[in-house]
């Protein structure tokens, strides 16, 4: 399994979707129960997931193989975590945040996630876009019934580019894992 994850961190710095994806879903669930235990708030715990796929995507040239990327990807989270506790305590706001330097793992051909998406009816669409919560839900909305671009939807929702594209590409996998669950 190692071999494979290695192979698949290698084609992300490539910046094949596919591979982020991958990674994406092999880990979320690692880091997500790791934040959970931290923070005991699942908004929280799924705010910092996010967080930290987009900063781990962001700095994934960084990456040296020869560690463990499960390690890597989890200390990341534990430090935004403790960021996030911070700002918390101290009601700090950063405003660091620079959408210019941001890592590009978008593709331009439909996903299945997206065929899926494209196949159902609107009315039917809607009934599963509901069943998301609520921040997935906007940021759905935003880009395909809006049409905005990544950058658009970052500047609506005041968050880094990202974050906007760990959130849609999160987004999208859960609706179509409602869709294909309610097909059976």
């Amino acid at each position: 399994m190692e071999s494979e994850i290695l192979k698949h961190i290698i084609k992300a710095k490539k910046g094949e979707q596919t591979s982020f994806k991958a990674l994406l879903n092999y880990y979320w669930n690692d880091v997500y129960r790791f934040l959970l235990t931290r923070t005991c708030d699942e908004n929280e715990a799924e705010d910092i997931t996010i967080q930290t796929f987009a900063k781990a995507f962001d700095k994934l040239y960084l990456f040296d193989e020869t560690y463990n990327f499960k390690s890597w990807i989890l200390t990341i989270s534990r430090n935004l975590q403790i960021d996030e506790f911070r700002k918390s305590k101290t009601n700090i706001i950063s405003l660091s945040n620079n959408l210019d330097e941001t890592y590009d793992f978008t593709d331009e051909n439909p996903s299945p996630e997206d065929q899926l998406i494209i196949e159902q009816n609107l009315a039917q669409l809607l009934y599963y876009i509901k069943q998301l919560k609520p921040h997935y839900q906007i940021i759905i909305n935003l880009r395909y019934f809006q049409e905005l671009s990544y950058n658009e939807i970052s500047i609506e929702l005041e968050e880094s580019l990202s974050n906007i594209k760990v959130k849609l590409l999160r987004a999208k996998k859960l609706l179509a894992e409602i869709i294909s669950n309610s097909k059976d």
